[in-house]
């Protein structure tokens, strides 16, 4: 049996909810990090990454295009405002190409019909990972964001976290949900494994971390922010966030309850958008708590083993940017230099990607 992430208890209520309505939420998923709600075998990961392998050989994707060039260099790397990204360390990177905007749905359609590609959420679940449960409720989905009616604790993530049967990148909500007329929003419902795959066929690769950082920083070394040291500059916002009272009330000041379509707000100084806010973004780095005390300062690709104290043995990878979701009460991942994290198999529907290529 495969070791869960922390405790993972399946909660069963059958097939219907209690209004009788079909297919709403076979099963519910209690853990600590929403990222880590779906999962995929060990096995299975090792065939996909043969198969991811493969595909990328074939490909013959050589084109910057709807890239930007970032000229390598130097910067301080982290923050101290997490025990996770300090000590703040300088690091110097090479130059690279990344994509102006996170990966859209209408470019991930396009690899899933040129590969026949199917993503970790909408494959079969491993009876195998869910000792107990009746092989009815083994349902595909991922995990969605359910605000609730009223003002809740914080401290317990189910109360707007749910696996929904059904939810993948093409139906990010649920089986009943669409991205028809949401080709330019970036896709979502995606693993680390999912974006890999991605980015090895369009010839690319996911970035490091530090080259998502420098990207980000855009030569703004000691601005709170990426976009600078105020949350709502000439009362404007700048990134698509979650404003109002998380979870339940989301005033969307900003525009967006949602994910916005990728150019809805101001590109950075070297012509990058959306490098905070709207939705978290997969690093090729695995996640370590305390990498920063050790990495190299030339060009760190990240730990050779991943590392979560709040979940000892689960490999994940970092994510970085913060989402539509986070908010001054609540992860406030938006902050330069902050980091984030999920399990590599795990998809949820603020997570999404972009790629970089070498010169």
């Amino acid at each position: 049996m495969k070791k869960y992430s922390l405790i993972v208890a399946i909660i069963l209520s059958g097939l219907y909810t209690a209004s009788g309505q079909e297919n709403k939420a076979v099963a519910v998923v209690t853990t600590t990090s929403c990222e880590a709600m779906c999962k995929a075998n060990t096995s299975k990961k090792a065939l996909l990454l043969q198969s991811i392998e493969k595909k990328s050989k074939e490909n013959t994707a050589t084109s910057t295009d709807g890239m930007v060039w970032v000229q390598g260099g130097e910067f301080n790397m982290g923050t101290n405002d997490y025990p996770d990204a300090k000590p703040v360390h300088k690091v110097s990177v090479k130059g690279y190409w990344i994509d102006e905007h996170e990966v859209t749905n209408a470019q991930f359609a396009a690899f899933v019909a040129a590969t026949n590609y199917v993503t970790i959420a909408e494959r079969p679940l491993n009876p195998a990972d869910y000792p107990g449960v009746p092989l009815e409720n083994l349902v595909p989905g991922s995990a969605v964001f359910v605000p609730p009616t009223t003002k809740v604790s914080l401290d317990n993530i189910q109360q707007w976290w749910q696996y929904v049967p059904g939810a993948s990148w093409k139906h990010p909500s649920g089986p009943e949900s669409s991205i028809e007329g949401l080709e330019n929003n970036p896709v979502v419902q995606v693993s680390y494994l999912d974006a890999k795959a991605y980015a090895e066929w369009a010839g690319k690769r996911l970035p490091t971390e530090a080259e998502w950082e420098f990207a980000a920083r855009a030569g703004r070394e000691h601005t709170k922010y990426y976009w600078g040291q105020e949350l709502k500059p000439n009362g404007k916002w700048l990134a698509n966030i979650f404003q109002g009272t998380f979870p339940n009330n989301n005033t969307a000041e900003d525009g967006f309850a949602a994910a916005a379509p990728v150019k809805s707000f101001p590109k950075n100084p070297l012509g990058i958008y959306d490098l905070e806010g709207n939705v978290w973004e997969w690093c090729n780095d695995l996640y370590r708590d305390d990498y920063y005390k050790t990495s190299p300062g030339d060009n760190p690709k990240g730990p050779l083993e991943s590392h979560d104290p709040e979940e000892p043995g689960v490999e994940k990878h970092v994510q970085r940017g913060g989402s539509y979701l986070c908010s001054d009460q609540y992860c406030i991942r938006y902050v330069a230099g902050s980091r984030g994290k999920g399990e590599t198999t795990s998809a949820c529907n603020h997570l999404g990607f972009r790629c970089v290529k070498d010169k």
